[in-house]
């Protein structure tokens, strides 16, 4: 059976997540406490004893959902798993970072620093209130970027994320959002909806933060993966690190090819999808995508118990 390890993104944060890993598993505990060291700051006690609204602020959730995938990972490394049982790894949006921390291309403090920098940039791009993101459930990507297009009327309208068969992501001025949301609605989509986000991410309006992006990656030191990535803005995989630094400074303007990229990895020989880290959103896209293939979530350590069974 071929495997790939996969990264959640933003939304899956909850408060306690990860404590579990690091009351059993020391290794998982370590990589709480080199974050926090990398930060400066005890990210570990949000995480576990703070207040959801603060770790959900783009600067904080972005290396908080880092740290728990590589704590899961190390917990799953204590139980026999070695990352060398994967073809491929991936993340969606901020956990192609973790997928590259788990690859050993970037050190693990590294990637906290570079997630800070990288959720108060998004943040920071555009002013709060101005920007929107909305779900389209029931159209498929060409249907959502013509209601894209139609929507934007000299603004911003962008198909986003593409999740899998069903959901597309846009995202862009508020006002274009609402219109996209309104014309998906009549062009047939079963729910459009307005997301709870502070920013219009993976859209054009992100370029200020690409450009701090571009600044940050130049300085930090970059190896190439030890199992192959398969990147966003691609959809296939990359090997090479310039190449990485490139598309990971890309990725902040341009959209997720999540479901594209399940598709390419089964196409692969993959069958079976581990996703490691907070809750379990890409294993229902994975099966929506890729039809016929396994997927198991590793999150905690009666998950990782699963494997003993």
């Amino acid at each position: 059976m071929s495997r790939a390890f996969v990264f959640p993104g933003q939304g899956a944060q909850t408060i306690g997540m990860g404590q579990a890993l690091a009351q059993a598993y020391p290794a998982a505990k370590a990589v709480f406490e080199e974050v926090d060291e990398a930060l400066g700051e005890r990210l570990s006690s949000l995480i576990w004893d703070g207040d959801i609204a603060d770790l959900t602020l783009t600067a904080n959730a972005q290396p908080a959902l880092m740290a728990t995938s590589l704590a899961a990972l190390r917990a799953l490394e204590a139980e026999g798993v070695a990352l060398k049982d994967a073809a491929f790894v991936a993340g969606h949006s901020l956990g192609e970072y973790s997928a590259l921390a788990a690859s050993g291309a970037l050190g693990i403090s590294d990637a906290a620093r570079l997630l800070r920098i990288r959720g108060r940039a998004m943040q920071e791009a555009v002013p709060v209130g101005e920007g929107a993101m909305a779900a389209i459930l029931g159209l498929d990507l060409a249907a959502v970027v013509d209601v894209a297009l139609e929507a934007a009327q000299g603004q911003v309208c962008q198909a986003a994320n593409d999740n899998d068969p069903s959901q597309v992501v846009v995202s862009g001025h508020k006002a274009a959002v609402e219109r996209a949301v309104e014309i998906a609605r009549e062009r047939g989509a079963k729910r459009a909806l307005l997301l709870p986000v502070s920013a219009p991410f993976h859209c054009v309006l992100m370029q200020p933060a690409a450009e701090r992006m571009a600044e940050a990656l130049a300085d930090v030191a970059l190896n190439a993966p030890r199992v192959p990535l398969v990147a966003n803005v691609r959809a296939e995989a990359v090997s090479d690190a310039e190449t990485i630094r490139k598309l990971l400074v890309e990725q902040v303007t341009g959209a997720v090819r999540w479901r594209e990229s399940v598709i390419w990895m089964a196409g692969q020989g993959v069958t079976a999808f581990w996703e490691i880290g907070a809750g379990k959103a890409l294993s229902g896209l994975i099966k929506r995508s890729a039809k016929g293939t396994e997927t198991r979530n590793f999150g905690t350590p009666d998950d990782i118990a699963t494997l003993k069974v």
